[in-house]
C-alpha cells in the first residue's frame, strides 16, 4: 500500500558513525501537568458549525482521512497559535479522538529540550533536558526575523554539557525525525536511542539552511531520544517529529505564549516553508487572535494586510492543504474595576471570517462557542468553574469541551461525502 508520508527529500550531507554508548546520566526531574478530564459536562460550550460557506475548506483533509481510514496513508495536522494551542488540552482532544478512529501515526512534533519551564506536551511524551541551552521563540516586539524552523522556537547549545532527552511515555514511536540549523561553523551533536547512540550529525555547511537528520526502522514502541552536543561548535535544534510507520493521523501542536498571526512572518521564510512542505500538512489551524485583541495601537486595517500575509504564505506553500482559523475568545477589560466587553474582539473576529472566506478556509467562532460576549465573567464564576480568574484562558474541563465540539465542526460533513 501507498504508505507512510515519508521526508524524501534529500538530507544534507552529515558525519554519522555508530556504536554502543553507556547508560545514560539521570537527569532531573521533569514537570508534568495533571491529566484533563476524559470529558466535560454538557452545559458550557455551544455546538458549531465552522463558518464555510464553500462547503469545501474541510475536502483535503477529509480525503487525507479516507485514505488514513483505508490503511493507505497518513493524515496531518498542524495547529499553530498562543497560549490556547501551547496548553495542549482542547489539541490533545482533537488528537485521541482522530486517532481513536483513523490510526494513531505518532504524536507529532515537539521539542526534545524544554524551551522554557511551562513547556508540555499531553498524551504521553516527557521531555527533561540540562541547563545549558539557550531557549529561543518569536516574540510580539521583536521586527527582526530569525532561523526559528517550523515551530517559530529553537535551542543553542555550544557547551558539551549540553543534553535533552525526549521519552514518548504512553505514546508509541517507530521514527524519530530530527530538525535543526545547518550554518556555517556549525557543530554537532550525537543522537542516542534507548540509551544507545545511533549517530553523530554535522551541522556545518555552506550557508545557513534546514537540516533534517531521520531515525528509521525503529520497533514500534516506547523509545527515549536524546541530543547531546558535542561541544565543538554552535548547534540549534528545532525539534523533532515523533512518528510511526503505519497509517493513521499525526496532529502537531506549535503553540506560542503570547504570540499573534503575524508572528510567523518573524521567521525565516526559506526555513519555514521547506520544512512545512516536507511535513506536507493536509490540515493547518490558526488559532490566533485574543492577544491581538488587546492591540488597540495596532490599526485593524494593519491587521488585516498581515492576516493575508500569513495566510498567503501558508497557501503559496502547501496550496493543497485544508485550512481553518480559530478566533479569539472572549477576553472582558476592566473599567473602574467592572469588566465590560471588549470592542476590538468582534473587529479581530470579523476581520478573520473575511480572510477566511476568501482564503477558502473554515472559521471557528470562539466567542460564540463560549456563549457570547462577558461569557468569561459568567463562566470564572461558575461552579464548576470553565473559565480562569484573569477572563482569558478556559479552565481543562472547558478546554476539554472545546476539543469535542472542534472535532465535530471539523468532522462535519465527513460521512455525508464518503456515501
Amino acid at each position: 500500500m501507498n504508505m507512510v508520508k515519508r521526508m524524501r527529500h534529500a538530507v544534507p550531507a552529515l558525519l554519522l558513525t555508530f556504536w554502543s554508548a553507556s547508560a545514560f546520566a539521570q537527569p532531573q526531574a521533569a514537570l508534568q501537568p495533571g491529566p484533563a478530564p476524559e470529558s466535560a459536562e454538557p452545559s458550557f460550550g455551544a455546538d458549531l458549525e465552522l463558518d464555510d460557506p464553500s462547503g469545501q475548506s474541510m475536502r483535503s483533509f477529509h480525503e487525507a482521512l479516507r485514505r488514513a481510514d483505508a490503511g493507505e496513508d497518513q493524515a496531518r495536522v498542524i495547529f499553530y497559535g498562543a497560549s490556547h494551542v501551547a496548553a495542549d488540552f482542547f489539541t490533545n482532544v482533537v488528537r485521541q479522538r482522530l486517532q481513536a478512529r483513523f490510526g494513531d501515526a505518532g504524536h507529532g512534533y515537539m521539542m526534545p529540550v524544554r524551551p522554557w519551564r511551562s513547556y508540555r506536551h499531553l498524551g504521553g511524551p516527557v521531555v527533561q533536558s540540562s541547563r545549558s541551552w539557550t531557549a529561543l521563540r518569536v516574540r510580539a516586539s521583536t521586527r527582526e526575523v530569525d532561523h526559528l524552523g517550523i515551530a517559530g522556537m529553537a535551542v543553542d547549545a555550544e557547551s558539551a554539557s549540553a543534553w535533552g532527552r525526549l521519552d514518548t511515555g504512553s505514546a508509541s514511536a517507530a521514527r524519530f525525525v530530527v530538525q535543526f540549523l545547518l550554518q556555517p561553523d556549525g557543530g554537532s551533536f550525537d543522537l542516542r536511542v534507548d540509551g544507545e547512540r545511533v549517530a553523530r550529525v554535522s551541522t556545518g555547511a555552506d550557508a545557513v539552511g534546514a537540516g533534517t537528520f531521520p531515525i528509521d526502522g525503529l520497533e514500534d514502541g516506547h523509545h527515549t531520544l536524546e541530543v547531546r552536543a558535542r561541544g565543538d561548535g554552535p548547534i540549534r535544534i528545532f525539534g523533532v517529529s515523533v512518528e510511526r510507520e503505519r497509517a493513521g493521523v499525526i496532529v502537531d501542536t506549535m503553540g506560542l505564549n503570547g504570540a499573534r498571526a503575524v508572528s510567523l512572518l518573524r521567521w525565516d521564510e526559506e526555513v519555514h516553508q521547506t520544512y512545512l512542505r516536507r511535513m506536507d500538512p493536509n490540515l493547518i489551524v490558526l488559532a490566533y487572535g485574543t492577544n491581538e485583541s488587546g492591540d488597540d495601537g495596532h490599526a485593524i486595517e494593519r491587521y488585516e494586510t498581515e492576516l493575508w500575509r500569513v495566510l498567503g504564505r501558508i497557501r503559496g506553500t502547501v496550496p493543497n492543504a485544508s485550512c481553518l482559523l480559530i478566533g479569539p475568545s472572549d477576553r472582558p477589560m476592566r473599567v473602574n474595576g467592572e469588566p465590560v466587553d471588549r470592542p476590538r474582539t468582534h473587529e479581530v473576529i470579523e476581520v478573520q471570517r473575511r480572510v477566511s472566506r476568501a482564503f477558502g478556509c473554515g472559521f471557528f467562532d470562539l466567542v460564540e462557542f463560549g456563549g457570547g460576549p462577558l461569557s468569561m465573567v459568567r463562566w470564572s464564576e461558575s461552579e464548576p468553574r470553565y473559565a480562569q480568574r484573569d477572563l482569558v484562558h478556559f479552565t481543562g474541563r472547558a478546554y476539554v469541551r472545546l476539543g469535542e465540539v472542534l472535532h465535530n465542526a471539523m468532522m462535519a460533513g465527513y460521512e455525508d461525502a464518503s456515501e
